[in-house]
This record gives C-alpha cells, structure tokens and sequence, in this order.
C-alpha cells in the first residue's frame, strides 16, 4: 500500500502519518521528492482498511502495490535512484562505464589495462579475483592475492573497483576492499547471501540469472533492500535461449522494462551477452540508446593469452575507439559520459 501526501505537507504530519502507519504494525517506508511525498508500507496490508488513512486531511490518496516487490517498486519511488559508488554516481544522467580484464592474472596486468581504461574514460574498474566456472578445471581465479591487486591498481589510478564475490565467507573483506561487490548470475537467488548484502550498505552490482524472470530478478534486488541496503544496481547480461551460435541473448526490452517497473539503475554487460569481442560494440551502443545506465565491458591487452574469456574481451585500443562512439549518443539520450 502506497499513500500519497499533499503537497507541502510539515514533516511533522509526516512523522504523525509514519507513527500511524507503524502502530497497524506496518513499517513506513517514506520518500520525500520535489513535488510530493510517499510513503510505502511494508508489511501486511490486506488486513488494513485503506480509509482510515484517507479520511486524513494530509493524505491526497492511497494506491494498493499488486506486485511482489515494494521498495524496488517505481510507486514507491517515483524518481530514478542514483547510487553513489565511491564518488562515481550511477543513475540518473550518470553514465557508469566498468572496464578491466575478466580475471586477475598480474599486477603488471591489471594496473597497465586500468590505466587505458582510465585515459579512454572508464570510471570504475572491473576484475575477478573469485571465478566461477563450469568445468572445476578451468582457472577459478586469484583469490585474496587477485584481490590485493585490484586494490594496488585502486591506488595507482583512482578508479573503484568492482569484483564479484562468490561465498559469504569473504563478504567480511569484500565489505572492506571493494567498492562495487558483483553478484553473478549464478547466485543470484542464493537468498541467504543476498540478506546478508542486505546488512552492508557497500553498494551492489546485482547480476540477471541465466533463466530469470524480470520479476525473479527483482525479487533477488528486493531481499537486499529489505535487509536493509537500497543501493542495488542491476545488471543484464544475457539470458539463455535456444540459440548456441552467441553465449546468450542480451535482453535490450530489459532496459525500459527494468525503468517502468523500479527505480534501479540498469546496466548492461555486452561482453558475456554475445560471447564474441565483436558483437560488443554494436550491443553496447544500442544498450546506451535504449537508456542504460551504464555499460561492463572486458577489456584485456592480450585476448589471445587470457586466463579466462579472451574471446570477449576487446584490447585498450579497440575500447577507446568505443567510448569515443559512446559519447557521442550519450547526450542524445540525455546521458553524461563523464
């Protein structure tokens, strides 16, 4: 149940209306905008007459939430959220561009690609100290010593990183090191996980599922903000279908779809959708016209001798050449790049 306020309603009818609210044994949730100010409640409302709130002078109406989700609900939270990720903001007119190598290999590595990406205007960077894989042969990563190189490469060039953590035994360190903690596809719906995101306020980069529903994903956003942490940025970066010629099928519907039902910033992950380095900057051009927030792009300075997903991955040049094509759509759509 949402209740809409009259404009210019004193905090003190506010705070009267959230003491209400709390007293049915529901929790307010209230969102001051420009205009007007609503409040969510959370909790059991199929038991609460709808009239007793508006019969109040300060309420202008009171709409019932048919979907699952609240806080992630755009009627909850009519204006675009903006999350601030180390003082890169993502949302809004904020372009997020996430650049840098799939998996950690070097220090020598990883600070020569954030450097690049850094020149051609990424303003987050990416690697994977953790690996999930399918075949339990493959390269599964660096571990803590990955880790401790992308905070070197933090430090030799400013940009906050972003890497995926995969076991609630490392949230402890990831809530420590790293500014933008990715939730892969794969555990997406690993409940026990996502609530305890919920009890960090680090924002989250929450991946779609190879199989999963918008709501599905939602729902997965939706655990974290109910634990506690609203500062939830989702990820597209492919859904399986029945084509093999690409790794997946990059959803582009999922931008308006993901901007009508929440207020989440949305961004795009072109590298893992095609499978292909040359498919990336075709997607990733359309994925900024449709409206994204952002773009996560595998950026390596030898595809062919990578530990990990070469075949995607476009080198420092071919990136840059990108950027400079995104920055001319992004003001079109109302973006900024930098």
């Amino acid at each position: 149940m949402i209740i809409v306020l009259k404009p210019r309603t004193s905090k003190e009818n506010v705070a009267r209306m959230e003491a209400m609210i709390q007293k049915k044994g529901m929790q307010p949730h209230t969102v001051m905008g420009e205009e007007m100010t609503i409040i969510g409640c959370i909790g059991d409302t199929t038991r609460i007459d709808s009239k007793l709130f508006e019969v109040d002078p300060c309420v202008d109406k009171v709409m019932h939430v048919q979907e699952p989700y609240k806080l992630a609900n755009r009627a909850f939270h009519p204006e675009d959220s903006v999350v601030n990720v180390s003082g890169v903001l993502v949302g809004g007119e904020h372009l997020a561009m996430i650049a840098g190598p799939c998996s950690v290999e070097s220090e020598e590595q990883v600070i020569e690609i954030a450097k690049a990406v850094k020149a051609s205007g990424a303003n987050l960077l990416r690697g994977g100290a953790f690996k999930p894989r399918t075949s339990p042969y493959a390269f599964q990563g660096m571990g803590m010593d990955g880790l401790e190189i992308l905070c070197a490469a933090r430090e030799e060039t400013g940009l906050p990183i972003v890497s995926e953590l995969l076991a609630l035994e490392h949230l402890e360190v990831f809530d420590d090191k790293v500014d933008l903690i990715q939730i892969g596809a794969r555990n997406m719906q690993n409940f026990d996980l996502l609530k305890h995101l919920g009890q960090t306020k680090k924002p989250i980069l929450l991946k779609r599922g190879l199989n999963a529903t918008y709501e599905e994903w939602i729902m997965a956003a939706e655990y974290i903000m109910a634990a506690g942490n609203e500062n939830v940025i989702l990820c597209e970066r492919g859904v399986r279908t029945f084509e093999s010629y690409t790794r997946n099928t990059l959803d582009l519907q999922a931008i308006p779809v993901i901007k009508t039902l929440t207020h989440l910033p949305i961004i795009i992950d072109p590298s893992h959708a095609g499978g292909k380095w040359w498919l990336v900057e075709p997607m990733a051009k359309a994925a900024v016209a449709a409206g994204a927030d952002g773009l996560m792009v595998e950026v390596h300075n030898d595809p062919s001798c990578a530990l990990c997903d070469g075949a995607q991955s476009l080198k420092p040049e071919k990136y840059d050449m990108l950027l400079q094509t995104i920055g001319t759509i992004a003001p079109v759509v109302g973006k900024k790049l930098r």
